[in-house]
C-alpha cells in the first residue's frame, strides 16, 4: 500500500511538472474540454484489454486512464475548482455511506439485497423531483446505457416475473417492426425491438454491449480471412457470387472460430 500511494504521489508531480510555466507546451496547453475525446478513447481500451483477456495490456490501459483523471485533477487544482485528495476523499465517503451492512449496523444477505438498499440509499440523497434515471449518463453507448437503465429499475421492483414475458415481449415487437409503415415508425419499432433484447441479455447474465463487441470482433477475423484466402487463390471478392461468398465464410469461420 505504501508503494501504491507513493508511485501516485509521483505521478501527481509529474503532472504537475508537465503543467508547470516551464513545463510542456502541450501539456499546458490542455483543458477538461480539450481532453474529453482522450478520456473516452482510453475508457474504450480498457474495454478492450478487458475483453481480450490480456492482463499486461489492462495494466497499461488502466495507466494510461489513471493519466486521464490526474490530469483532469490537475487542471481543476489549479482553478481552485477541486483537488485529487478531494475526489478521493468524496468517493471514499460515499462508498462507506452506501455500505451500511459493512461499515454501519445494517445487514444485506445477498448482493441482490445490496443493489436494494444501495437504490434505496441514493433514493434519501437525490434531489426532490429527480428521477433515479437522471444518475445514468447519457453519453453511454446506447446498448449499455438500456442495460443500465434497465438494472436499476429491476433493483426496485419494475422487472418481469420470468424470462418467458420478456420473451412474449420481443415476438410481440417483432410483430410491430414488421407492421411498421412509415420509416419513423420502423425506428422506433426497432429501438423497442433492441431495448428488448438488451432486457432478455440482462436477464440472463449476458452484457448485450459486450456481446456485441464480441461479434464485431468475430465478423471482422472471419472477414479478414475470406480475404486472406481470396489474395491466396487470386479471387476477386466483389466478383464472387453471394453463394460463392457464403462459402468462404464458412470455410473462415471454421479457420478462425
Amino acid at each position: 500500500m505504501r508503494d501504491d500511494l507513493a508511485q501516485l504521489a509521483a505521478l501527481v508531480d509529474t503532472i504537475a511538472r508537465l503543467r508547470a510555466p516551464d513545463g510542456c507546451p502541450w501539456d499546458r496547453k490542455q483543458t477538461h474540454t480539450s481532453l474529453r475525446s482522450s478520456l473516452l478513447a482510453e475508457c474504450y481500451e480498457v474495454l478492450e484489454a478487458l475483453d481480450s483477456g490480456d492482463a499486461a495490456g489492462l495494466r497499461e490501459e488502466l495507466g494510461d486512464l489513471l493519466l486521464q483523471i490526474v490530469f483532469h485533477t490537475q487542471i481543476a487544482a489549479e482553478t481552485g475548482e477541486f483537488t485529487l485528495a478531494e475526489v478521493a476523499r468524496g468517493i471514499n465517503e460515499k462508498l462507506v455511506r452506501r455500505h451500511p451492512h459493512v461499515f454501519g449496523a445494517a445487514e444485506a444477505g445477498d448482493a441482490e439485497e445490496v443493489l436494494h438498499n444501495w437504490e434505496e440509499l441514493k433514493e434519501q440523497e437525490r434531489e426532490e423531483g429527480a428521477s433515479m434515471l437522471d444518475g445514468v449518463s447519457g453519453q453511454m453507448p446506447a446498448l449499455a446505457y438500456s442495460r443500465e437503465v434497465q438494472q436499476k429499475v429491476a433493483r426496485v421492483g419494475f422487472d418481469w416475473e420470468d424470462d418467458d414475458g420478456v420473451i412474449e415481449k420481443l415476438e410481440e415487437e417483432v410483430r410491430e417492426l414488421n407492421e411498421a409503415g412509415s420509416p419513423q415508425r420502423k425506428a422506433e419499432e426497432y429501438g423497442d425491438l433492441l431495448f428488448t433484447l438488451v432486457n432478455i441479455a440482462r436477464r440472463q447474465g449476458v452484457d448485450a454491449e459486450a456481446a456485441l463487441r464480441g461479434a464485431n470482433r468475430r465478423f471482422y477475423r472471419r472477414f479478414s480471412r475470406m480475404e486472406e484466402l481470396c489474395r491466396q487463390r487470386g479471387l476477386s471478392f466483389s466478383r464472387l457470387s453471394f453463394r460463392e461468398q457464403n462459402g468462404l465464410w464458412e470455410e473462415a469461420k471454421e479457420a478462425v472460430g
